[in-house]
């Protein structure tokens, strides 16, 4: 052999800080290229399911795999799972601060993690036998994952039935973190619109708690939500579509 050998070259990214591309002069990523979200009522483009650099960083972990499994015995397209942890955690096992019930990977509360099993049940029966429940179970990131992929398609559910037929990550986004009231709204709101005006019922500290300001916009809460999940943003929720 001539020369050195060839040599592995390692991929790095930040976690939290998924891949996407800058549009020049507006220094926002780019949310045209590969689908979008819904926005306004209009369905939303969507890019076909597959890797992701969130996918890769979920199945890193130890747990990573027995989630993805998770999200697909639930009908889930495992990278818009990961696209969840990597906005909520980083893809961290994470435990509840004192006084709070939002914990693991996904950061569910206690009372949507359980709620989230029962759900994923209905979606496949074989899981009954496979799940736990209560806290030792909601720690276990494999198993929350069921509940978080069971989650998400509830709440891409909510928007086939508001028009959108193929919701993306981002376009869930909105139930999965503010509730499922939000789903509908958040996902047709104009990206002008002030995110205070669309949760309405949320106080100004609790927006706060967000990361929300009185002056930030849908389209802004979208860029840097879709900033962290980098590629998987605009991927599907629902496998097979």
């Amino acid at each position: 052999m001539n020369g050195v050998p060839e040599q592995v070259i390692p991929r790095v990214f930040d976690v939290g800080l998924g891949s996407f591309t800058i549009v020049p002069g507006t220094g926002v990523p780019n949310t045209t290229a590969g689908g979008g979200t819904g926005g306004t009522g209009e369905t939303g483009g969507g890019v076909e399911a597959g890797a992701s650099v969130a996918l890769d960083t979920m199945t890193s972990r130890s747990w990573g795999t027995s989630a993805s499994e998770g999200a697909t015995a639930v009908g889930v397209n495992p990278s818009a799972l990961a696209a969840t942890c990597m906005v909520e955690s980083g893809c961290q096992n994470v435990a509840a601060r004192p006084g709070s019930q939002i914990r693991g990977a996904f950061q569910m509360l206690d009372s949507t993690f359980e709620s989230g099993l029962t759900q994923a049940v209905r979606y496949n029966s074989n899981l009954a036998g496979t799940i736990q429940r209560g806290v030792d179970g909601s720690m276990d990131p494999g198993n929350q994952a069921i509940s978080a992929a069971a989650t998400l398609r509830s709440e891409a559910a909510r928007l086939q039935a508001a028009g959108i037929s193929n919701p993306t990550v981002l376009d869930v986004r909105g139930g999965y973190n503010f509730g499922g009231l939000y789903t509908v709204p958040l996902a047709q709101a104009g990206d002008t619109q002030l995110m205070s005006e669309v949760l309405s019922r949320y106080t100004p500290t609790q927006l706060q708690g967000n990361g929300i300001s009185p002056s930030t916009t849908v389209g802004q809460w979208r860029a840097s939500v879709a900033a962290k999940m980098g590629d998987a943003a605009y991927q599907p929720v629902l496998a097979g579509i």
